[in-house]
């Protein structure tokens, strides 16, 4: 990173595991460069994983699938479906509950995720009540 305010160059920092359950590599955030309104990190969804039900209260969030292919259900009772693979990018509206996972049993999922809160973790809200509810039927 470099030290001159105005600009940085950041290499990602170590792995950590968030509270929905995946492995973020931290990159741009209020922790690594004192941003204000902007988080970007990689995101790293091993085969077969899952993450917990979860929305981020108040904060928009933009993703661009490299490698692999993820499934999202989404919505108030995450009654909705919607898949995507490497080169495609996905936009999730502040306050949309989500809950992404690996379709592939083999493959990880590699993606860059954007987001309007500038913390790594701060606007995470989990949603274990709608967890019992999914139609993972609709996951193949």
């Amino acid at each position: 990173m470099t030290d001159k305010p105005g600009l940085m160059v950041v290499r990602e920092s170590a792995p950590f595991r968030g509270k929905q359950g995946h492995l973020y590599r931290p990159a741009i955030s209020a922790e690594a460069v004192g941003s204000q309104a902007l988080h970007m990190q990689l995101l790293e969804i091993a085969p077969g994983e899952r993450a917990h039900a979860h929305k981020h209260e108040a904060h928009e969030t933009a993703i661009h699938v490299l490698k692999g292919v993820s499934g999202c259900f989404w919505g108030e009772r995450l009654e909705h479906h919607a898949i995507a693979g490497a080169g495609e990018f996905v936009y999730i509206a502040a306050g949309v509950p989500h809950l992404p996972y690996n379709r592939s049993a083999t493959e990880p999922v590699i993606a860059v995720i954007a987001r309007t809160d500038p913390n790594e973790q701060e606007s995470v809200v989990l949603l274990p009540e709608l967890e019992p509810g999914v139609d993972w039927s609709q996951a193949k």
